[in-house]
């Protein structure tokens, strides 16, 4: 190791720039962790044997990167890496008269809700949260969605590399810049075996991406109903007041005004999930559905992965980007995202249309904001598209004006009743052609719904023919239905 520079400062560079290949986003928190334990990073580095404390801490973060967590997200390393997004730029703790003003709006949301649906409160607690609070609470959630096409993924890789290096995967892999400081040095990491480590790898990587996208969102969104999915296992209504007011300050709103607008669409949100019960499986339904469909095309994989410097763990880390994976979606595919990306315009359309119907009497800039918020949605953010190259979906409802407008003719016509009534079972969900021509929905219904009337009448008439009389069954006329002797 002769060749390394003998300034402390570039030799701690160098293995930045070494650890980079294989922690990432993640490498300065490895660096920082060492430091708060004593340790000094260039001493890795140094003019004779690398320090054991220090080389000791390096493989231990090693080890709980390859080996931490059973599932095909690394939970641990999504968990840290979205509570240090989170906080990167700045997440102070909410004051007590932050917290009470959050609060105070989701109460006087619900009391304005109730005059604009029948819908009830959702019945849980009203809370304001911070980022990392709101990382915490989500996370979980999140994980579910992208865990089908995780374990998916990281399987194909396993093979895929399996096929390619043999029993040698791994083996001779040094970090790079140190010529003869193995990454998998003996110990419990030698001993994997090339499919299990690349499958931990395949683990850590989604764990790495899902807490980038997830601590990224944890800056953009209001509250915990933003992106149309339910993420919250029991009831509750929650504000982000950090990110309210970084929204505020871009408008000619004032902020009480901003926070009172997202918290009616999160109470209006929150009657929705937890009113119509059979909503969240839906929505979770179509996600798992579409993720199980996903194909990955293992010879374009291979393609990609063949020319792959295994001396570089960079390249591998690359090659573990969701975007190398070849997902293709087949037409049930299509016709499975069709049926979600409909879904959560139904549900951002009415939560637009409900909260508008509640804040206009009370808010001047009601009308405003509802633009600005639609805006938003539709133009998306940085993780919604990391999420798309994770899972191949955009949390996006693309047709949320014609779904909006569909709710705003249904009052028009038959009143709230009508409006709301289309959550009243899953077969009166509208479809594309009603986004198409809201005016029909109705008549399409009334004729859907006569159709299947006819059905059942014409089932029961096949069972009750089909059915023994009670005169066959015994051979004289049941109790009460012969004649009278005379």
């Amino acid at each position: 190791m002769s060749d390394l520079p003998d300034d402390p400062d570039e030799r701690e560079r160098a293995l930045r720039d070494a650890l980079h290949g294989i922690f990432g986003d993640r490498t300065d928190e490895v660096l920082d962790q060492m430091r708060s334990q004593g340790l000094d990073p260039a001493a890795l580095l140094g003019g004779g044997a690398p320090d054991p404390a220090t080389m000791q801490h390096l493989m231990n973060q090693l080890q709980r990167l390859f080996t931490s967590g059973d599932g095909p997200v690394n939970a641990e390393v999504a968990h840290d890496l979205a509570r240090q997004v989170a906080v990167a730029e700045g997440d102070p703790s909410l004051t007590a008269a932050q917290a009470r003003s959050a609060q105070e709006a989701l109460s006087v949301a619900e009391l304005w809700l109730d005059a604009a649906t029948d819908l009830p409160p959702s019945g849980g607690p009203a809370r304001a949260w911070s980022r990392s609070e709101w990382v915490e609470a989500t996370l979980p959630a999140w994980q579910r969605l992208v865990a089908p096409v995780a374990s998916s993924a990281a399987e194909a890789l396993a093979t895929v590399l399996g096929d390619q290096l043999g029993d040698d995967a791994g083996a001779g892999l040094e970090l790079p810049g140190m010529p003869g400081m193995p990454v998998f040095p003996g110990g419990s990491l030698s001993n994997l075996d090339p499919a299990t480590m690349m499958r931990s790898l395949g683990s850590a990587v989604y764990g790495m991406q899902v807490g980038q996208a997830a601590g990224t969102l944890s800056r953009e969104v209001f509250g915990a109903t933003d992106v149309g999915v339910p993420l919250l296992s029991e009831p509750a209504t929650v504000l982000v007041p950090t990110n309210v007011r970084a929204f505020a300050e871009g408008l000619d709103s004032p902020f009480d005004e901003v926070q009172l607008y997202m918290a009616v669409r999160e109470a209006a949100h929150a009657r929705l999930f937890v009113h119509v019960p059979w909503l969240p499986s839906h929505l979770h339904a179509l996600v798992e559905q579409y993720a199980r469909g996903i194909t990955i095309d293992l010879d374009a994989l291979e393609s990609q992965v063949r020319d792959i410097d295994m001396s570089d763990p960079e390249s591998l880390r690359g090659a573990l980007s969701g975007d190398v994976f070849g997902l293709h979606n087949t037409p049930e595919q299509q016709a499975t995202l069709l049926r979600l990306e409909t879904a959560l315009a139904l549900v951002e359309g009415w939560v637009s249309e409900v909260a508008a119907a509640a804040s206009l009497p009370h808010l001047p800039h009601s009308v405003p904001l509802r633009e600005m918020i639609r805006r938003r949605r539709a133009a998306g953010g940085p993780a919604e598209h990391t999420f798309k190259s994770l899972v191949g979906l955009e949390l996006r409802p693309r047709r949320s004006r014609d779904a909006a407008a569909l709710f705003a003719h249904l009052l028009a016509t038959g009143g709230p009743e009508a409006r709301d009534a289309v959550w009243n079972h899953p077969d009166l969900l509208p479809d594309t052609t009603d986004l198409d021509d809201p005016t029909g929905y109705a008549d399409r219904r009334t004729a859907q719904a006569e159709e299947q009337s006819d059905v059942d009448a014409a089932l029961a008439q096949i069972f009750s023919e089909s059915q023994p009389s009670s005169e066959d069954q015994s051979g004289t006329p049941a109790e009460g239905t012969g004649t009278d002797e005379q």
